[in-house]
């Protein structure tokens, strides 16, 4: 078990999302499909969070795993 996510990458994933699609946002940052859940957090203590999309849009999702704004990018992978 971890108390401190990994982080994937050091900038936001863009992505196209669709209205009333759901997407679960990789908490742990262990994910392949980043910055979705293929379930590599089992085990960690972690859980993937839901999302719902009121439209569709671009969305970028963070990838530090450290955003106050979860599950979207705040800027906080500029200070890590």
């Amino acid at each position: 078990m971890t108390d401190a996510p990994k982080i994937a990458q050091k900038s936001p994933y863009p992505v196209e999302v669709t209205a009333g699609k759901s997407y679960f946002w990789c908490t742990c940052g262990r994910s392949s499909k980043q910055p979705f859940c293929d379930g590599s957090h089992k085990e960690t203590g972690f859980a993937p969070m839901k999302y719902e999309a009121d439209a569709d849009k671009t969305l970028f999702f963070c990838g530090c795993k450290a955003t106050a704004n979860a599950p979207l990018c705040d800027g906080t992978h500029s200070k890590l």
